[in-house]
């Protein structure tokens, strides 16, 4: 089975992407999805301890656990520490769940993969980009969104630039949702070929 694993900016089309490779039938996962699991199961308790009062109506409260580690790294750490290695066992499961089913191929979605430092060891890196535009026209769009928060967001990112140089394949959703599903698809028969063309 071929690991690919899915990252990109924020707004830059993540979420669209994963959603065609899993209308075409490949397993996917999302590390996002996992955490607001996480935020409202395993980690809930944790977060609680580290940082007293952030969890509400029996879940951990994200708009104020991102005000208290937003532009405080000491505190994003701690968090990251907690979380990080969370993630990363269920991801394990998916991919082992994944593999047993029979799949040719299994996409993981990460936000970080490149900042995280850690080597995934996934068989080929898909980035999502747009134009930068529309990046920020997409983030500021978002509840709760400010010019301000989505500075710090960007300030933690890699640039695109760099991300595009790390990138086994690039989808580029400046376009129609139709060229997007293109590119997707494209990048599926590729790795479909050569995931047959192991022995």
């Amino acid at each position: 089975m071929r690991r690919l694993g899915l990252t990109g900016s924020i707004a830059t089309g993540k979420s669209t992407a994963l959603a065609e490779f899993k209308a075409q039938g490949i397993p996917v996962f999302s590390a996002d999805a996992a955490v607001h699991a996480l935020y409202a199961g395993a980690a809930r308790r944790p977060i609680e301890a580290l940082f007293p009062g952030m969890v509400r109506d029996g879940e951990v409260d994200r708009a104020a656990l991102a005000h208290k580690v937003l532009g405080q790294p000491q505190n994003l750490a701690a968090l990251e520490r907690l979380v990080h290695p969370m993630v990363r066992s269920e991801i394990g499961d998916f991919l082992n769940r994944a593999d047993a089913s029979g799949a040719d191929l299994a996409v993981v979605d990460i936000p970080l993969l490149f900042e995280s430092g850690h080597d995934w060891g996934f068989d080929a890196v898909i980035v999502t980009i747009c134009t930068p535009e529309i990046q920020r026209q997409r983030a500021l769009a978002r509840p709760g969104m400010t010019p301000d928060k989505l500075d710090a967001i960007l300030a933690r990112q890699m640039p695109q630039g760099e991300k595009l140089a790390r990138a086994d394949h690039v989808v580029d959703t400046s376009g129609s949702f139709d060229e997007t599903r293109a590119a997707v698809n494209a990048i599926i028969a590729q790795e479909r070929a050569k995931a047959q063309a192991r022995p």
